[in-house]
């Protein structure tokens, strides 16, 4: 996989993603009838997409929200340094709640997207992610509303014009 700055987009790339994350179920034929290209150079470019890691999976998108998670929270947590990421990161990984985290700068060292079905619940959870021996301080912030959901689509679209 490809995870380089080289990797460019072009308009059919741009079109191809577009449709298929509007109609995630659709097949490869019924992508190249509606692009006016060749099932062929659909089926290569999707295999290019995939080798390059600009389309990293076809799974289905989940909302937390519609399966009883309806409380989303971002934790940032400093780490002992003695202990390092990797303990910590295999601790945050058998935590269902745990939706992502990433290694950032500044006074705190992991930031984590998190779950809970409500707020004693999100309690529960910031519970067994401090049980770690590895995690010194926690500190949690409490999402009200979504704005602007996750979204790669504005990007792609760029990235293409600019190519």
């Amino acid at each position: 996989m490809n995870t380089g700055q080289d990797v460019q987009l072009d308009a059919l790339d741009a079109r191809l993603i577009d449709l298929l994350a509007e109609e995630p179920r659709i097949g490869v034929l019924e992508c190249s009838r509606r692009l006016g290209v060749a099932r062929g150079t659909v089926q290569a470019r999707l295999d290019k997409l995939v080798e390059r890691g600009v389309i990293a999976g076809f799974g289905p998108d989940i909302s937390p929200a519609a399966i009883g998670f309806g409380v989303t929270s971002f934790v940032t947590l400093e780490i002992s340094q003695r202990h390092g990421h990797d303990p910590v990161t295999a601790h945050l990984a058998a935590i269902p709640e745990v939706l992502e985290a990433h290694t950032i700068t500044g006074s705190s060292d992991l930031l984590c997207r998190i779950v809970a079905r409500s707020n004693t619940d999100l309690q529960r959870v910031i519970d067994q992610i401090v049980a770690s021996e590895g995690i010194r301080r926690a500190s949690t912030i409490i999402a009200l509303a979504e704005q602007i959901p996750y979204r790669t689509l504005p990007l792609v679209r760029s990235a293409a014009r600019g190519a």
